[in-house]
């Protein structure tokens, strides 16, 4: 009786050692993809392209800028991107702090540094933000589902 004890405490605590490897594997996973996706998305700025930024974001998502109204739906994140793409050229690049992933959702928070171009004037000057992602994991794919910055450095 003692032995078959043994034996059930032995599978027991196997099987919860391989579901925590498990786990762990896929959280090692998913912050790649992640990771994978915020690279995508610094392309989408540092090009312009706010059809690419759009399809980084679920359909219902939300984009809230710095000193803008919030964009909510993939339809007005189009439409916010587009507007900023037609007053700056942006030139950064993105630092991840931290990304959490719990379940079908995940944070991350970020740091971005570089240059922006302003159109109407043709002045460079430093850009440095701090970030805050929401993603949701849709279909099996990671997605955008809010997201927030602001400027590190005030205004002169």
């Amino acid at each position: 009786m003692l032995a078959l004890a043994v034996c059930v405490a032995c599978t027991q605590h196997e099987s919860t050692s391989s579901n925590t490897k498990t786990l762990e594997t896929m959280q090692k996973q998913d912050k790649a993809a992640i990771e994978t996706l915020l690279q995508t998305y610094k392309k989408s700025l540092n090009t312009s392209d706010a059809k690419l930024a759009q399809s980084l974001y679920t359909n219902d998502g939300v984009f809230m800028p710095t000193e803008a109204p919030s964009a909510i739906g993939h339809e007005n994140i189009l439409k916010s991107y587009e507007f900023i793409f037609t007053q700056i050229q942006l030139n950064i690049e993105f630092y991840i702090d931290e990304i959490t992933v719990e379940g079908d959702f995940a944070f991350a928070v970020t740091s971005s540094k570089g240059t922006t171009l302003i159109h109407a004037t043709g002045d460079t000057i430093p850009e440095a933000n701090r970030e805050l992602f929401v993603f949701e994991k849709v279909n099996g794919d990671w997605k955008i589902a809010r997201y927030m910055f602001n400027k590190t450095e005030p205004k002169r």
